[in-house]
């Protein structure tokens, strides 16, 4: 197996971020697809010990948040990476465009509401950060569906530095209450989100994955990029650093995924309950009261 380290990957803002630089391809971490597969199966079964450690410790929970363009592959890899963990100690909530509800609230609101309980690990698909990248790319959905003051919307640039302030609070205020958030965005080339975009289109069975607005998007890829970067800059921090996984080989970036999340786990100060000796001795008083009944 190839280099399986993460942290070339992560980004904490102890220096510049370029995305331009960002590889989204790397060697293969897998021998073959028996080998992917068997590594794939080590991974699930060792975030399901740790999650269910956390879950007896229960004094933390994880936050993990998964950014991407179009196709890029978030919905196969939280499927695959945690496939074999507990569905009681995971928490999955995809994000689609704000209802009238939501939009009655603070962009963080319905984040808010989502968030995991300790002991467990919070899957956000797409998050709050698109609050500072669909609507950095069009400005024109802030002032007309977001309802907000019309004060708020005179300076855009000073909007955006509000809005990162906030989602640095937000996330330094989980740490400090045992939630720490791992962020991932799955950098897909062009020319690999074309191939799959395509595909869809190509396979009848895909094509309920298509959506004719992921063709118009297309043409804001270098705002993409450049908001992406803004963002990782904006929001990356030593405790919510941003891990950005190369994503043209779906094995590939499944299995570093599946490593973050394993090393963040155990990161966290956390173990199994003690023994109690007395405690035991007391319930195996209740083994003659069962077998009686």
């Amino acid at each position: 197996m190839k280099d399986f380290k993460t942290d070339r990957f992560r980004h904490d803002g102890d220096k510049s971020f370029k995305l331009k630089k960002a590889p989204t391809k790397v060697d293969d971490l897998y021998e073959d697809d028996a080998h992917y597969e068997a590594l794939l199966r080590q991974q699930a079964a060792e975030i399901d010990k740790w999650q269910e450690m956390m879950y007896a410790h229960n004094r933390y929970g994880l936050v993990t948040v998964f950014q991407a363009l179009d196709a890029a592959g978030k919905d196969g890899t939280i499927q695959h990476v945690f496939t074999g963990t507990n569905p009681a100690g995971v928490r999955v909530y995809s994000f689609k465009r704000p209802t009238d509800q939501e939009l009655d609230h603070d962009f963080l609101w319905r984040s808010w509401r989502e968030l995991p309980e300790r002991g467990m690990i919070g899957i956000f698909n797409r998050s709050y950060y698109e609050e500072v990248l669909v609507t950095k790319v069009h400005p024109e959905i802030l002032k007309q569906s977001q309802r907000l003051p019309e004060k708020a919307t005179e300076d855009l640039d000073k909007l955006f530095k509000h809005r990162y302030e906030a989602i640095r609070d937000m996330e330094s205020f989980l740490y400090r209450n045992g939630f720490p958030t791992v962020k991932f965005y799955l950098h897909v080339s062009k020319e690999e989100q074309a191939d799959r975009l395509i595909a869809r289109i190509k396979d009848q069975e895909k094509n309920w994955k298509f959506e004719e607005g992921d063709v118009k998007e297309r043409n804001f890829w270098d705002d993409y990029q450049d908001a992406y970067e803004t963002c990782i800059n904006e929001t990356a921090t030593d405790n919510s650093p941003w891990y950005v996984i190369p994503a043209d080989d779906k094995k590939n970036m499944r299995l570093l995924v599946g490593r973050v999340i394993i090393d963040e786990l155990k990161k966290l100060p956390i173990s199994n309950p003690e023994p109690d000796e007395k405690r035991f001795k007391e319930l195996q008083k209740l083994i003659a009261v069962i077998q009686a009944q």
